[in-house]
């Protein structure tokens, strides 16, 4: 079945592309995420959202977890670029990118999603 994320991904071409084609195959093949645009860009989630790719102007592809400050980071990966919540790690190239490590921080967010229930930090309205 092709997607409209796959329709995004192929406007996409080089490295970008590659890197793209092979984390969204992971995250839907492998971990069964559901993928949806939001936000002009392809976001994953289970019961929540879990994460999301954002090709970058300078050739990146930024995998971003929407809950990052929540994780581990035990593989020194993930930057926060000035974000409260959202971590992530840049991919330039697919032959140079950490697959193991990249696959310990989804199995990770994933597990995060499924044991703990995201909760929103506003007030609540009475």
């Amino acid at each position: 079945m092709y997607s409209e994320v796959d329709q995004f991904i192929d406007q996409y071409d080089g490295p970008q592309r590659e890197v793209m084609i092979y984390l969204h195959h992971l995250l839907v093949s492998t971990y069964n995420l559901t993928d949806k645009i939001r936000y002009k860009i392809p976001f994953y989630y289970n019961k929540s959202w879990i994460c999301y790719l954002n090709p970058l102007k300078n050739g990146v592809v930024e995998l971003a977890f929407i809950r990052g400050n929540e994780l581990s980071n035990y593989q020194g990966l993930l930057a926060h670029k000035g974000r409260k919540q959202v971590y992530g790690i840049e991919v330039s190239d697919l032959s140079k990118m950490p697959r193991e490590k990249i696959v310990e921080i989804i199995q990770e967010a994933i597990l995060l999603d499924e044991t703990k229930l995201y909760g929103s930090k506003r007030k609540p309205i009475y």
